[in-house]
C-alpha cells in the first residue's frame, strides 16, 4: 500500500478517511460536535474510535490534531495504521483508543490554536493558582504580533526580532515565545484563562474510556520542529523521572526531554501529556509527543505570525488570507510523498514499541 494515500488535503477529507478506516476495522465510534463551524459552514467534531474490550486494563492512545493544523500529520498516521491492519498485532487484553482532531476548529481553519485563540498545549494548568509568568514574551509581543501586516511592518519587526536573537540567542527566543504566556489574548502561544472546549472534551474522553485502565501509553502527533520528516520522540518530564526511564525502555535512547534541554521543543507550561497522569491517577501513564520536522524555525514562526495577525486584525475572507493559509499549512504539513512516508514509517515503529511496552 502507498502510505501517502492515507493523508488528506483538508479536515473534511481527513475525517472521512478516518471514519471509513475505523468502521472497516470495526471500531466503536463516538462523535463530539464542536460549537463552532468550519470555513465553509460545515459541522466540526472530535471523533473517537475504540478497538478491543472496553474493560481493557492496558490501552494505547493515539491523538491527532492537538494543534489543529498539525492534524494532517496525525490523522494520516492514524489512518495508515488502521489500513495496514495493525490491529491484528495488538496483544490480547490491550485496547486501542484513537482520538481524531482533538482541536477540530484549528484543523479545519488551518490554525494551530483553538477557536479561543488558545494553544491547547499551554492550557493544561490549574487556573485556580497564580498563572505562570513569562516576562520574555511580554518584551517581544508587539514585535511578534504587530497590528499592521504590510511588507514594511514585516521587515521592521522581523529585523528587530533577529537583532534580539543576536543579543540573547535562539534558545532564549524560543523559550520566551513558545514557552507559553497568559497575558496577551491576541498573542502567540496563549494559554487562556480557563479550560478550553478541547481540554474539557479530552478530559471527558479520558474519563469515559480510560477510567478502568491500569497502564496507558499515549502517542500525541505534532509537527513544526526539527529536520524534514524526522520524528523526535519528546517525553515532557525530567530525565530522572520514572516515566522518562520507562519511555526510554520502550522507544530507545534517542528520546528527548525539554526539561533537560536536549529537545527541539522549549520547556512549556500546560501541555496535555504532562497533565495526563493527573487525569488518570489510577494508571501508569507513558506519554510521548511525536514531533515531525517541516521547515526552518524562522519560516514556521513567520507563518504563525501571519496567521495570528489574520485572525486578530485581518479578514479571513480577504484575498491575502488564502496566501497566509497556504503559508501556515506548509509550515506544519509536509505535503510530499517522502515526508508522508517518513511519518507513517516512524509512527508504525512507535506504535509497535508502545504495544510491546504495554505488554512488559
Amino acid at each position: 500500500m502507498n502510505s501517502a494515500d492515507s493523508f488528506s488535503a483538508s479536515y473534511d477529507e481527513a475525517r472521512a478517511k478516518f471514519l471509513a478506516a475505523a468502521k472497516d476495522a470495526r471500531g466503536a465510534l463516538e462523535r463530539v460536535v464542536h460549537p463552532e463551524r468550519g470555513p465553509s459552514g460545515q459541522e466540526l467534531s472530535t471523533d473517537v474510535a475504540w478497538f478491543g474490550a472496553r474493560e481493557a486494563e492496558r490501552v494505547l492512545v493515539m491523538i491527532s490534531g492537538t494543534h489543529g493544523v498539525e492534524g494532517y500529520c496525525g490523522s494520516g498516521a492514524q489512518v495508515d495504521w488502521l489500513r495496514r491492519g495493525e490491529l491484528a498485532r495488538v496483544p490480547a487484553g490491550v485496547g486501542v483508543l484513537m482520538i481524531h482532531a482533538m482541536n477540530p476548529y484549528g484543523f479545519a481553519w488551518n490554525r494551530r490554536v483553538t477557536h479561543e485563540n488558545v494553544d491547547l498545549n499551554r492550557n493544561w494548568i490549574d487556573f485556580e493558582k497564580p498563572l505562570p509568568r513569562n516576562a520574555g514574551y511580554g518584551e517581544l509581543h508587539e514585535l511578534m504580533c504587530p497590528e499592521e501586516w504590510t511588507a514594511a511592518s514585516q521587515q521592521r519587526t522581523l529585523g528587530a526580532l533577529m537583532q534580539w536573537v543576536q543579543t540573547h540567542g535562539m534558545v532564549a527566543m524560543q523559550a520566551a515565545v513558545s514557552g507559553g504566556q497568559y497575558t496577551h489574548s491576541k498573542g502567540l502561544f496563549y494559554g487562556g484563562t480557563g479550560p478550553t472546549w478541547s481540554r474539557r472534551t479530552q478530559t471527558q474522553i479520558f474519563g469515559s474510556y480510560l477510567g478502568g485502565a491500569k497502564r496507558v501509553g499515549i502517542i500525541d502527533y505534532h509537527t513544526g520542529l526539527g529536520p524534514w520528516g524526522y520524528g523526535e520522540q519528546i517525553i515532557p518530564v525530567a530525565r530522572e523521572s520514572e516515566q522518562f526511564v520507562r519511555a526510554a525502555r520502550w522507544y530507545g535512547g534517542a528520546v528527548t526531554s525539554p526539561a533537560s534541554g536536549n529537545s527541539t521543543s522549549a520547556d512549556v507550561s500546560g501541555d496535555g501529556l504532562s497533565a495526563a497522569a493527573g487525569l488518570l491517577p489510577q494508571a501508569e501513564v507513558t506519554g510521548v509527543a511525536m514531533e515531525f520536522g517541516t521547515l526552518e524555525t524562522m519560516v514556521v514562526l513567520q507563518a504563525l505570525r501571519a496567521d495570528n495577525w489574520l485572525h486578530a486584525y485581518g479578514d479571513v475572507r480577504s484575498a491575502e488570507a488564502a496566501a497566509i493559509k497556504k503559508q501556515i499549512r506548509d509550515a506544519f504539513y509536509g505535503d510530499a510523498d517522502d515526508w508522508k512516508g517518513m511519518v507513517a514509517g516512524q509512527s508504525l515503529l512507535a506504535t509497535r514499541q508502545a504495544l510491546a511496552g504495554l505488554s512488559l
